[in-house]
């Protein structure tokens, strides 16, 4: 298993998403996201989704070359049409006008719409609080989760992020989850290599606990906490679909087949000046000494490291090369 530079990961992403299609500035923008994904050893959202990526770049069910329009409909609202490109560059494009919005108001929304899948949250909630704003983010993906006590899959894993910053251009905290006890790439993983799943994660189709990830596939997986995650997920869905015109996860396609309509997903940022109260710093410092009271006790995020060099599969390492024509 060889240890990669992430300078060579980012690269060689870059260069195989120009390869497949993607304009260079939106290639280094998803490249970006893949680079800190990898870092933190969040697999499922890095070099995971590359060949779908660059598949879906020669099919046409993302554009690569979308160039999103930003709008400000009204003083702390920004919305960003992403044309059915992908997320980060949306992202990107609308984030300086948010900013503004949010410290000309107090609090902003960013809503994104007509995007590929953004994989992390917590990816572009953390670049909101490094610039001193809270940041609330959500979105929505391919239905796989069924209401409690039911069976048919209404709504996806609908992750929520959150971050807050430290005053020093870092992060306080973060957290960045599924709605769902686990994500489903670790259900996909688990099918992949063969290996049973933990009771709790998914029931099968009929609404049976299940250790099998076919079975899980085929199923629903669970809300976590039951019914409280469950509300999390449809606040998630409501916001993320209604207010950025994306779809609902009922009408989300799988997101990783090559072919078929755009992902067509919304995500939708609150971002908060902490300024505003005066008194968020300080009462951020006594919860944050609430927490330290107990040896290994921390806020969400700050035991999360970037590692550099990162250790690769060798068929991971295999297919990076292969699609950026070094294979």
């Amino acid at each position: 298993m060889p240890n990669i530079a992430l300078d060579q990961i980012e690269t060689l992403t870059r260069a195989a998403l120009e390869r497949h299609g993607a304009a260079p500035w939106i290639a280094a923008e998803v490249a970006r996201a893949v680079r800190k994904a990898e870092a933190v050893g969040n697999k499922i959202c890095g070099l995971y989704y590359l060949e779908s990526y660059c598949a879906q770049l020669r099919t046409g069910r993302v554009r690569g070359d979308a160039e999103p329009v930003v709008t400000r409909p009204r003083p702390g609202a920004v919305m960003v049409d992403a044309k059915y490109g992908f997320a980060q560059p949306a992202f990107a494009r609308g984030l300086p006008e948010a900013l503004a919005a949010a410290r000309e108001c107090g609090v902003a929304s960013l809503a994104v719409g007509h995007a590929h899948t953004c994989t992390s949250l917590g990816f572009f909630t953390e670049q909101i609080a490094a610039e001193g704003l809270i940041a609330l983010g959500m979105t929505n993906a391919s239905p796989i989760v069924a209401p409690p006590g039911g069976k048919t899959r209404v709504i996806g894993t609908n992750p929520i992020a959150f971050s807050v910053p430290d005053g020093k251009g870092g992060i306080a905290m973060q957290f960045d989850q599924s709605t769902t006890t686990v994500a489903l790439g670790k259900i996909t993983m688990a099918k992949a290599a063969g290996e049973k799943i933990p009771e709790g994660w998914a029931v099968d189709a009929d609404g049976n606990p299940t250790t099998d990830p076919e079975a899980a596939l085929g199923g629903s997986l669970v809300s976590m906490g039951g019914y409280k995650g469950w509300g999390f997920g449809l606040m998630a869905e409501i916001l993320a679909a209604g207010m950025t015109g994306g779809v609902v996860s009922r009408d989300v396609k799988p997101l990783k087949s090559p072919e078929g309509p755009p992902h067509d997903l919304g995500q939708y940022y609150l971002l908060m000046d902490p300024s505003v109260s005066g008194d968020f710093r300080d009462r951020l410092n006594q919860v944050a000494a609430g927490v330290a009271l107990d040896d290994g006790a921390r806020m969400p995020g700050q035991s999360k490291r970037e590692v550099d060099p990162v250790p690769l599969e060798d068929a991971v390492w295999a297919q990076l090369r292969a699609l950026a024509g070094q294979g």
